[in-house]
């Protein structure tokens, strides 16, 4: 079975892989847009051992839902104690203005996400 590469400007009508295109070497996380509206946004995004920076909190305007598709990391919730792990096929939904952090990604294998800004 022939795989694309993903492009979310590509209006024919072919499937694409979520687990394909994937740097060998990444020195920061990659973000990729699959599709957008008014309302949503589907994202890939590609992480290898990174994480949020010391102190800094995402304080996003719209829920999230987010799904580990290969990899593990583990999310911080600001006033919560208990680190959240998520490994591959986890998933979670993140109210609007719930401030979270990403404590670590997976550094011996990519950790692939897909998010869904709604």
């Amino acid at each position: 079975m022939e795989s694309y590469p993903i492009d979310s400007g590509n209006t024919e009508l072919r499937p694409a892989n979520l687990l394909d295109n994937i740097p060998q070497k990444m020195s920061d996380e990659i973000f990729e847009t699959l599709l957008e509206s008014s309302t949503l946004r589907i994202e890939r995004i590609v992480s290898s051992g990174q994480s949020s920076p010391n102190g800094f909190w995402y304080d996003q305007e719209s829920s999230e839902w987010i799904l580990v598709l290969k990899g593990r990391a583990v999310i911080q919730f600001q006033g919560d104690n208990d680190a959240v792990e998520l490994c591959e096929g986890s998933y979670i939904n993140i109210p609007a203005h719930v401030k979270h952090r990403v404590e670590w990604t997976a550094d011996d294998t990519e950790t692939i996400w897909l998010a869904i800004h709604y």
